[in-house]
């Protein structure tokens, strides 16, 4: 254990203090001088950019990954296409989700999906993003997901779909999975803390709050 901690001396102090710009540099020398292209120095350094908001960067990073080890960009999938939805890139990230569902970690596959349908209604694909969210909806075991696919798809999809009828009944059904399995917001609020401070929880956590206080105040 010593020794893990005189190797990775810099890089843990770095994270400590939370200073992204200057763990950004040493880690763009990890990778790009060092060739170290190790899944979690690229999700540290494309962290690092989205933090301090340089989606440029996190592109230019996916493009080297690609060439050295482009099994880590699926390793990394939610955080390469965050940067694509973050920069206004929405068709460009539902292509890139899209790719990646098969590829992508089996722990991330469902926020891939979820992600999918999320940049498909900010690009304006309605019945792409009503079809990935009406799965997610009445299938995913994570709450999380199931609530904020009921909460999309009542809010912004159902007045926008062909099939507003079938639409609804899906957000009463997954609705009632998440009542059901959680039984309060407090409950709620516990599987959020559960998700932890990940980029791609961060970047809508807005909506993760106000999707517990709707189903809630709805339920």
């Amino acid at each position: 254990m010593s020794l893990y901690f005189i190797l990775n001396y810099r890089l843990l102090s770095l994270l400590e203090k939370e200073d992204w710009p200057a763990l950004a540099y040493y880690l763009e020398q990890q990778i790009y001088s060092k060739g170290r292209y190790s899944s979690k120095n690229v999700r540290l350094l494309a962290s690092s950019y989205l933090v301090i908001t340089d989606y440029k960067s996190v592109l230019k990073l996916e493009s080297k990954v690609h060439l050295a080890r482009p099994s880590v960009i699926a390793k990394n999938a939610l955080i390469f296409g965050a940067a694509r939805i973050l920069d206004g890139n929405h068709q460009e990230a539902v292509t890139f989700f899209k790719i990646n569902l098969d590829k992508c970690k089996k722990s991330d596959k469902e926020w891939v999906n979820w992600f999918s349908g999320f940049s498909g209604l900010l690009a304006g694909l309605y019945p792409a993003a009503e079809a990935d969210f009406s799965h997610l909806a009445v299938s995913s075991k994570d709450a999380l997901i199931s609530g904020l696919s009921v909460y999309f798809l009542s809010n912004y999809l159902e007045k926008k779909s062909f099939a507003s009828e079938k639409c609804r009944k899906v957000c009463e059904t997954g609705r009632e999975r998440v009542i059901k399995s959680l039984k309060t917001a407090e409950g709620w609020n516990k599987e959020v803390k559960k998700a932890g401070n990940d980029i791609h929880i961060a970047i809508i956590k807005k909506y993760i709050e106000e999707t517990g206080n709707w189903i809630f105040a709805a339920g």
